[in-house]
């Protein structure tokens, strides 16, 4: 294991998401999808995630899922963690795509509850237990009811803490007091990450320690900037740079993500709105919103979020690394 991998326990911040990108013809755009991590490590990333839910991961063949490990891997060349996603409903071909993510060089895996079986809480802790044992990463877990129907019993959360290289929990259930109820539970070391955007502010304030981001992908500065304002001890500042974030967050989901975080990083670089199905690209009505949203951001924030036609992925240095903005 990278020594990223070991020491992945301290895993803080903002990270991406990252969305699949497709071709014409429904075939993976890997070269896409390696300028878009460059992209995102250039920005300030703490962490990739890939080939989770906003990579339409359920569409993704094993092949498909370690060729995005593998391209990201490679991209990232241990300056920070990748996180694959490896979740199934089927708890052997979890274990495959276990076994598959490590081989290609991710240094965690992202392992959402199963899906559509409706397990009982003891099924879900057995499940978890046996991808543990498959491999030698470390597993977060992938909390998210709204698309699984099953949860994970905060009960659940602290029995799987204790097993070794079950290091975190991305909790998708937009239940911002969920890091308090579960902080005594699990201890100081364990990484409790939002994935939801809208609540992310107030889950970092109950002890959240980051967020798996979606809004991220389009504005980075933005997202670090609320995140070190928040560790700085400036709750007013975070307060005041969640409002943008907030509008971009409710423009990007207007329709099922990754759809409209596909059609917005269409408006910034080469990266194509095209989704797979059954997903569909976005409506007319959902491309205006995300238009205006992003001329608001890109004529107040300029600096913080990805520009239009933005086809390198070198932005100048300086401001992105001060970690600072215009006042507000």
């Amino acid at each position: 294991m990278s020594n990223i991998g070991r020491h992945i326990v301290k895993l803080t911040g903002y990270a991406p998401a990252l969305p699949t990108p497709f071709t014409a013809d429904d075939k993976v755009d890997y070269e896409t999808f390696e300028w878009l991590c460059e992209l995102q490590i250039t920005h300030g990333a703490t962490a990739l995630v890939v080939a989770a839910t906003t990579g339409e991961a359920s569409t993704l063949s094993p092949l498909e899922h370690g060729e995005l490990t593998r391209v990201a891997a490679g991209v990232a060349r241990h300056r920070l963690p990748v996180i694959a996603g490896a979740g199934s409903n089927a708890t052997t071909t979890a274990i495959e795509l276990s076994k598959n993510a490590e081989a290609n060089g991710a240094d965690a895996t992202l392992s959402v509850v199963p899906y559509y079986n409706k397990p009982t809480q003891q099924g879900l802790g057995a499940h978890y237990r046996k991808i543990v044992a498959s491999t030698g990463l470390p597993v977060i877990l992938h909390d998210v009811p709204s698309r699984t129907v099953r949860g994970l019993a905060d009960e659940t959360v602290a029995r799987l803490a204790e097993t070794p290289r079950i290091i975190g929990l991305m909790d998708a259930t937009g239940d911002v007091g969920r890091p308090s109820r579960l902080r005594a539970l699990v201890g100081p070391d364990f990484r409790l990450v939002s994935g939801d955007d809208a609540t992310a502010l107030g889950f970092l304030a109950q002890g959240g320690d980051g967020c798996f981001s979606v809004a991220s992908n389009i504005a980075p500065g933005l997202c670090r900037t609320m995140y070190l304002a928040w560790r700085q001890g400036n709750v007013m500042r975070a307060r005041r740079l969640m409002i943008p974030l907030s509008q971009l967050t409710a423009a990007l989901a207007r329709e099922t993500n990754p759809a409209p975080l596909k059609y917005a990083l269409s408006l910034c670089g080469p990266m194509s709105p095209r989704v797979r199905l059954p997903l569909a690209e976005v409506t007319e009505e959902t491309r205006c919103e995300i238009s205006e949203t992003l001329q608001t951001l890109w004529n107040k924030y300029s600096d913080f979020v990805l520009a239009r036609a933005l086809m390198s992925a070198n932005p100048s240095p300086g401001i992105h690394e001060r970690g600072m903005l215009p006042s507000l």
